[in-house]
């Protein structure tokens, strides 16, 4: 008979590994939806985020903690700051996919932790083990071998990456939970997003409402925000930080995958940048493995 632990723990680790498979599908959406500009798609996505997140927010009873939050002012600012960089992020990944450029998109997501632990050395003072030295030094090269050899400086992966990260150190700074901080960057730019939307359809320009199939895919798009963010914050809960770090590159690889399915080039320059990313993920997830054993060690 499986222990109590045992069981949230096999959930957590099938909660967090859909959220990252749904993450790594995020390609074929974007690739579904190609007709409607990528701005857009991004207001759609604010838009209809923000019902579907307070449904979740009344199922999860967290009301009262998204209140709390927003009566806090420092919380407020940071969670306004945390949602500028995260529809910047969106905005890009979108364009992106739209632009044919979904190994982009994989390779800002692959190097994304890799910065994350650079900025935690550099402005946080923790210290590098060697094998994070080894990732980060890979991951650099491999970046210069697309520059150089390639002749294609990844401005939409690094950009990618820069933005998830200050994303991620804005959200480290606030005592906010997952859904109730989404909720609230939503709220934040909820109205930006509207005003966008009716200034697009008195410029009539606006393409929701032209089509059954594309409205129903862009009002789609709040659960697809919302639901692998829900999975991951149940995820976070129930199984270790070293596991979600492991797991937190399925959703590249999944986004890699769909650009070979989509037939994007893949050219020598990018064989060789993605080698060495991945020998640097190698590294990143031993290291994050040996942590755990010492961590568990009596």
């Amino acid at each position: 008979m499986e222990r109590p632990q045992q069981t949230d723990s096999r959930a957590g680790l099938i909660s967090g590994l859909s959220a990252y498979f749904m993450w790594g599908l995020f390609p074929i959406y974007f690739v579904a939806t190609k007709a409607v500009p990528a701005t857009e798609i991004l207001a759609h996505r604010i838009l209809w985020s923000l019902p579907f997140g307070l449904l979740i927010l009344l199922f999860r009873r967290q009301i009262g903690d998204t209140i709390r939050a927003i009566r806090h002012p420092k919380t407020l600012a940071l969670l306004a700051l945390a949602s500028v960089a995260l529809a910047a992020n969106w905005g890009v990944y979108i364009y992106a996919i739209q632009i044919e450029q979904i190994f982009q998109g994989s390779l800002g997501y692959y190097i994304n932790p890799l910065i994350y632990v650079l900025v935690a050395v550099l402005f946080f003072g923790e210290r590098l083990t060697r094998l994070q030295s080894g990732a980060i030094a890979l991951a650099f090269v491999g970046v210069m071998v697309l520059t150089v050899y390639g002749g294609q400086f990844p401005v939409i992966s690094l950009f990618l990456a820069a933005s998830f990260t200050t994303y991620g150190v804005l959200r480290k700074l606030i005592d906010v939970g997952a859904m109730p901080g989404l909720f609230i960057e939503v709220l934040v730019l909820i109205l930006p997003a509207i005003a966008y939307l009716v200034w697009l359809s008195h410029a009539d320009i606006l393409v929701f409402g032209t089509e059954t199939r594309l409205n129903w895919l862009l009002i789609a798009s709040g659960p697809i925000t919302v639901l692998p963010l829900l999975a991951f914050a149940f995820a976070a809960r129930r199984i270790r930080l070293s596991t979600l770090g492991i797991l937190q590159f399925v959703g590249p690889t999944m986004q890699f995958l769909c650009g070979v399915y989509y037939g994007e080039p893949f050219t020598k320059a990018h064989a060789i940048c993605f080698s060495l990313i991945w020998i640097g993920v190698a590294f990143f997830v031993l290291d994050g493995w040996r942590a755990s054993r010492r961590a568990s060690a009596p």
